[in-house]
């Protein structure tokens, strides 16, 4: 198996760790701060002892741990990976500081791929020599339980590295999607944004409360979403599939999204949501809650693999 390098050990570099090594990848992992690191084995093993509890990989922790070297030189790191995944600060110069880093010294063939959540490769990649080896990898978080990957190209990335790094995340167990060009957000942040905002605006304007909305997605639309997505769920919600649906409901839609004015997340609104979100989930107890959401995430990857051998 080919070797991966993970860049940065904060909680999301030890989940990439997790999912390298648990597919059989060789992986190095490091940070500049001496104190992640020595503290990365110990939460990457723990990450792996709840997979292998909850039947999610077969092998031992402690078997899945030997791939799994903790570097803190950067050239030991990088020396024959094939694929950088890096995971530094957010923040447009802390990128262009380790691109510039990782492009002189990662082998010519490397992909550089990083972690973040809204940053365009195009604004830290420009100058490099190594440019067109160059993407983003933005994970869903965890990406050790939620496999979605999204796969974005700066203008200068060739298509051959892209479906290169489609492979090497398939092979890994991810589910990658192939975003065709640039745009702000990516496309998850994007989806969500959409729905957060309209559930900004209908608890504001007083229609519902922020616990019945919690409800109406993951007791409603949630429970589809989790197997399918919105295009195949309109698909077989009308006789004649998606072309019928939307002569049926693109009009309401129309009338909706006409409806939908931008407006900040701030003031008043922020007072009522945290007091709600208080009243159902005191802070004390969110790492608890956070636990728990993770245990019942295992759950759904499993009862999904089981689906998919069944059906």
């Amino acid at each position: 198996m080919e070797k991966i390098a993970i860049i940065g050990a904060g909680l999301i570099g030890c989940a990439w760790a997790s999912v390298f090594a648990r597919a059989g990848h060789p992986v190095a992992l490091h940070d500049v701060d001496a104190q992640a690191l020595a503290s990365a084995g110990g939460a990457i093993e723990t990450n792996l002892a709840a997979l292998y509890e909850a039947g999610l990989i077969s092998e031992t922790p402690q078997a899945v741990m030997q791939r799994i070297s903790i570097d803190a030189s950067l050239e030991d790191a990088l020396r024959g990976a094939v694929l950088v995944q890096e995971n530094v600060r957010e923040t447009v110069a802390a990128k262009k500081e380790i691109f510039a880093r990782l492009d002189a010294l990662a082998d010519p063939g490397a992909i550089l791929a990083s972690s973040t959540s809204g940053i365009p490769a195009s604004s830290f990649t420009e100058e490099l020599k190594g440019r067109a080896r160059c993407l983003v990898g933005h994970p869903i978080n965890p990406p050790s339980l939620v496999p979605l990957v999204e796969l974005v190209p700066a203008p200068w990335t060739e298509p051959a590295v892209m479906e290169r790094a489609r492979a090497i995340y398939e092979g890994a167990g991810q589910v990658p999607i192939m975003v065709q060009r640039e745009i702000q957000g990516f496309i998850v942040n994007r989806l969500q944004g959409a729905l957060l905002a309209e559930a900004f605006r209908l608890v504001e304007d007083g229609y519902i409360d922020s616990i019945d909305l919690d409800k109406a997605v993951k007791d409603g639309l949630g429970l589809r979403w989790a197997f399918m997505g919105p295009f195949e769920t309109i698909d077989l919600n009308a006789p004649g599939g998606i072309r019928d649906y939307c002569g049926r409901y693109g009009p309401l839609y129309l009338d909706i999204a006409r409806q939908a004015q931008p407006r900040e997340w701030s003031g008043p609104l922020l007072d009522t949501l945290e007091r709600e979100r208080q009243q159902e989930q005191p802070a004390a107890g969110r790492q608890a809650r956070q636990d728990w959401r993770d245990r019942r995430l295992m759950k759904l990857i499993a009862h999904k693999r089981r689906a998919a051998q069944e059906e």
